[in-house]
């Protein structure tokens, strides 16, 4: 048992409880936020350690045997995610200091921030399948504020668009619990994962695996419920964008990994071609609503969706290169989507502005920027060296051998609008004549604008020039989540 894995969860929840306590007192909250966000790094690695090392690791609250009592639960997917969370945290927090309007500060942002990211990391860490709702309704009650943070009319709009949303789908889970329970009389996901695979024919476990399904589709943005998604988070505020883009919708794909991976696998015929299909559409319908937009932060919203049929291609295949690449992808997606909406948020402070009707050339003046937009824009992209190329090309290998040329042809497809998209935003933002109106900035103000986005791209580059070793905890995480065995064996202890 290791207390490790309610580490990263407990410390920022309690890091919100004490920016509650320094209510409105900005400069104590902004050192303690950037200390706690540091602090869920090295505890994150630490976990990710330990299991690399040591195995799963399983903790159980008040002493009760499983499954009885909550128990939290690790492995080296939950780890990776975990020190993602906290990576993003740390270099949206460092764009916060300079971006964030005071008067907003100076409400309950950081406590709302910190009490989010807990239920982000108890989505990760939990072993319960109804404390995995919880998780989800921690985060998502504390994402409420924060999108409508500013309260302008169009912010309310779609918050209130993605509140009605999520209801439906938290209603739907927890009638999904429910009928899980009822079947097994478990919440424990290593427990009910057991008794699933003694009744591999139970319609009910069929059913609920399908309202599964609905829910982390539609908390995930996947194909059909992906419409709320490029509207809301388009009027997100720039600071708190990354964490949006590039975690909350992973939360939900996080959940459909889990499920799908260690529940409900005896129907994996029929659900993981599926589940192919909807990754399929989602990336394709995604980057189609991508080409067709002039506005810089409209195009990366719906790249969230595209880029997230990636990942659920990966869990399509249901193989061990396939999952590997799904992993690997997160991973990828995560580091760069969140650098790619820092770099939207550095020029807007510039030009005031995310349509490129109103600006242009800011190549001349900001080199730095652009040339950061573009190599961070090609990771995305997949162009070696960069970590994107080894994401996809492992996801391509795995469907080549599985013979599903279909999701083959449509991901490379993808890849090259994908690609288009992004050269248009450098063409129309970076590129040409100088032109619109610019607002004045120090210069250090620029550079520490900047700064977050330059450390995400150097973590892209270092996932693509360390892609070995990244494929090898690829793969490692792979083999976890094909042999859910061994998760169950580490929960139950047999």
């Amino acid at each position: 048992m290791s207390n490790l894995v309610a580490y990263p969860a407990l410390l920022c929840f309690g890091t919100g409880i004490v920016q509650l306590l320094l209510h409105r007192r900005v400069a104590l909250q902004r050192a303690v936020a950037l200390l706690s966000s540091i602090a869920g790094i090295v505890l994150s690695v630490l976990l990710t350690y330990t299991i690399w090392t040591s195995g799963i690791q399983v903790q159980t609250a008040g002493g009760w045997p499983v499954p009885f009592g909550i128990t939290l639960t690790a492995d080296l997917f939950s780890g990776m995610m975990m020190i993602l969370a906290a990576v993003v945290l740390f270099t949206s927090i460092l764009y916060i200091f300079r971006d964030m309007n005071p008067d907003s500060e100076r409400t309950f942002f950081y406590p709302v921030l910190f009490f989010m990211m807990a239920g982000v990391n108890l989505s990760f860490a939990t072993g319960d399948i109804f404390n995995l709702y919880v998780a989800f309704e921690v985060m998502l009650i504390s994402s409420y504020f924060l999108m409508a943070l500013g309260s302008t009319g169009p912010q309310v709009r779609e918050g209130l668009k993605y509140l009605l949303l999520n209801t439906v789908a938290s209603s739907l889970f927890l009638f999904g619990v429910a009928l899980l329970y009822g079947v097994t009389s478990s919440l424990n996901m290593a427990d009910i994962a057991a008794k699933a695979a003694s009744e591999p024919g139970n319609p009910y476990i069929t059913l609920s695996g399908m309202l599964f399904l609905v829910v982390f589709a539609a908390k995930g943005a996947l194909f059909p419920f992906y419409w709320w998604l490029p509207r809301s988070y388009y009027y997100v505020p720039n600071g708190i964008a990354p964490l949006f883009a590039s975690m909350l919708t992973k939360v939900g794909v996080y959940g459909l990994i889990r499920v799908f991976t260690l529940i409900f696998i005896h129907d994996s015929g029929l659900t993981h071609s599926l589940l192919l299909v909807i990754g399929g559409l989602t990336m394709f319908l995604g980057v189609m609503g991508a080409i067709s937009q002039y506005d810089f932060k409209a195009i990366l919203s719906y790249h969230i969706i595209s880029q997230i049929g990636y990942m659920i291609m990966g869990l399509g295949l249901y193989t061990v290169l396939g999952l590997a690449g799904a992993v690997f992808y997160i991973a990828h997606h995560i580091i760069v989507k969140s650098g790619l909406f820092l770099l939207s948020g550095a020029t807007s402070r510039i030009t005031g502005q995310t349509d490129f009707k109103h600006y242009s050339g800011l190549l001349a003046s900001y080199p730095g920027l652009a040339y950061t937009f573009f190599a961070t824009a090609i990771s995305l992209a997949g162009v070696p060296p960069f970590s994107g190329f080894f994401a996809k090309f492992a996801l391509l290998r795995a469907a080549v051998e599985k013979g599903a040329w279909g999701i083959a042809a449509v991901s490379l497809l993808v890849s090259f609008f994908t690609l288009f998209s992004m050269i248009k935003i450098f063409r129309k933002a970076y590129w040409g004549r100088p032109s619109g109106q610019r607002i004045q900035r120090t210069r250090r103000d620029y550079f520490a604008a900047l700064t977050p986005a330059v450390i995400l791209l150097a973590l892209s580059v270092a996932m693509g020039l360390g892609g070995g070793y990244m494929m090898e905890f690829a793969l490692a995480t792979a083999d976890q989540l094909m042999h859910p065995n061994i998760y169950v064996e580490a929960v139950l202890g047999r």
